[in-house]
């Protein structure tokens, strides 16, 4: 069967693109390719829910300018869609005197960045925000928000069928080959105006798919699936669990929105906060823990293929090195809720264990390169098959809308 373009992934950040490349091209022929029996199973799907303001990236970056264009589509998708999410807004902590100069640090970022209405806060202030909340100095941000981006991808995914789109679930890619060729090779993304759409063959247990134009959005799996054209990809995916807990309902009156701590500059994960859901109820986390499965959402999943996967890879083994005192603490945490209430304890000192209850967990699909980097930045390849997200770390889901558009205007000049 052919179709003018397949895309690889039915999360977000696939039904994103597919939705913004049908609604700018709508005679084009698209299939969407999920390999499990429903859409947005894992990232998306697990999602702590949060409506990302752009506050903590690099201004300029593809993370930061996607987050607060992507941000405003967000809500303007969901004004056209009456999809429900608050924009409730956060503080951010500082604790220890050490974090004051990186809040002060962020404040600037946050400004140039074009966010509006930041604040800093006094000890007291804080308390106006948040009454139960330690802390040394705090950063108000108004622009943050909560949303069930499941609810998104299902409204995401009816708009995609309506305008002629196909997705086709239980379809796991197996492999995607270039009849003449081969393989693709990589090209710079700037060149991709150069590039010429081949015809390639998306190959999956349920049937074969001939295209003109591949795009991989596979989340866990985007380094398997962009190696299929790119054998020689000098990345991986590592997969990072990060576990909740949930606030006891009669203790949810200590949390009135969102709490996060100052981010250390030199660690690519948050930290512990807490989190109040679109749907209710409080989140507590998450940690950032090794999972020994791209699907290994329970500490008992382990895949050992994937998991050798991760530890050989040169990149890892460099972060591991670098980082293994976070490691070890973060693992600790991850066994002991003793050790996890004492880490949300610094912003919230009334919370005891016995207010805890076990929470969900989700898996970050984190790249690393080989040199030991872990790419906090969006990362896409392109070559003669198509255009294959390979990093699209949090903010993803704030950006989805962005990245989709970003993709579809890459889309709109190969096939033209």
């Amino acid at each position: 069967m052919k179709y003018d373009i397949v895309v690889v992934g039915g999360g977000i950040v696939g039904l994103a693109t597919a939705y913004t490349t049908l609604k700018s091209q709508p005679r084009l022929k698209l299939l969407i390719l999920e390999k499990e029996p429903d859409i947005a199973q894992h990232q998306t799907g697990h999602n702590s829910g949060v409506i990302h303001s752009g506050l903590y990236y690099k201004p300029g970056s593809l993370k930061a300018t996607n987050c607060i264009e992507g941000y405003n589509q967000l809500l303007e998708f969901c004004r056209e869609h009456e999809i429900h999410h608050e924009i409730c807004g956060k503080i951010v902590v500082a604790t220890e005197p050490q974090q004051l100069t990186l809040l002060d640090n962020l404040h600037r970022r946050g400004q140039q960045n074009g966010l509006q209405g930041l604040e800093i806060l006094a000890p007291e202030q804080l308390k106006e925000y948040e009454p139960h909340v330690a802390g040394l100095k705090g950063l108000w941000v108004p622009q943050t928000g909560i949303i069930d981006y499941l609810g998104v991808a299902r409204v995401l995914a009816q708009q995609i069928e309506e305008m002629g789109g196909t997705i086709r679930l239980n379809s796991e890619v197996t492999d995607i080959k270039i009849p003449s060729s081969g393989t693709g090779k990589a090209q710079s993304v700037d060149a991709s105006a150069t590039l010429k759409p081949s015809k390639t063959t998306v190959i999956t247990a349920q049937g074969t798919y001939e295209t003109d134009l591949v795009v991989g959005c596979a989340g866990l799996y985007s380094d398997r699936i962009t190696r299929f054209t790119e054998p020689r990809l000098d990345l991986r995916i590592i997969p990072f669990r990060g576990e909740y807990y949930k606030l006891k309902s009669e203790k949810e009156y200590l949390v009135k929105n969102l709490i996060y701590p100052v981010p250390d500059p030199n660690f690519p994960f948050l930290g512990v906060h807490f989190t109040r859901m679109i749907k209710g109820g409080v989140e507590a986390g998450p940690n950032a823990v090794l999972a020994f499965a791209k699907e290994g959402y329970h500490k008992s999943e382990i895949n050992l293929k994937e998991l050798m996967s991760s530890l050989s890879w040169p990149g890892f083994q460099k972060v591991a090195f670098k980082y293994w005192d976070k490691g070890l603490g973060e693992m600790y945490r991850s066994f002991s809720k003793s050790a996890f209430t004492t880490a949300l304890q610094k912003l919230i000192p009334e919370i005891q264990p016995q207010d805890l209850v076990v929470g969900g967990a989700g898996v970050r699909a984190q790249a690393s390169s080989r040199d030991g980097g872990l790419l906090d930045d969006f990362n896409i390849v392109e070559n003669h098959t198509g255009i294959y997200v390979c990093n699209a770390p949090s903010p993803a889901a704030t950006s989805s809308l962005s990245i989709g558009k970003a993709i579809a205007g890459r889309i709109v000049k190969r096939l033209n």
